[in-house]
């Protein structure tokens, strides 16, 4: 907890969250239970986060759409700051950094359009890399 009080503060100070987004790319705190999810031509990526819990994330060279199923949250890009209620779908911009706080616990889903069905090679696939 005092680590994220700490990374809270350093948030706060900073106006560009891409580069919080870039530092922190793949670093996970706990297991989010991720599920992954295929049909044709259409990736889900299911994640469980708890209250407290600041997911911080990457960006795609095409938009995408997040579901939140379950909870409440806070997603924060450079451009905005909003607040959802489950159910909500998002579109998320491309090359948009996102950033998740969960207001409580919150079940969230990234939904991609892609032929790629094998788990250890869909991050690279989907992730913006520069």
């Amino acid at each position: 907890m005092e680590n994220l009080l700490k990374f809270l503060i350093i948030i706060n100070k900073m106006s560009n969250f891409a580069d919080t987004f870039k530092e922190k790319l793949g670093t996970w705190e706990f297991d989010p239970k991720v599920k992954h999810n295929f049909s044709d031509g259409v990736y889900a990526k299911e994640m469980s986060l708890p209250k407290g819990y600041i997911a911080y994330s990457h960006s795609h060279i095409y938009e995408h759409l997040s579901i939140l199923a379950k909870g409440r949250v806070i997603v924060k890009t450079d451009d905005y700051v909003k607040e959802y209620e489950a159910p909500a779908c998002l579109n998320i911009e491309a090359n948009t950094y996102h950033q998740i706080e969960a207001l409580e616990d919150c079940i969230w889903y990234c939904v991609h359009a892609t032929n790629e069905k094998d788990i250890s090679k869909i991050d690279e696939v989907l992730i913006n890399h520069e």
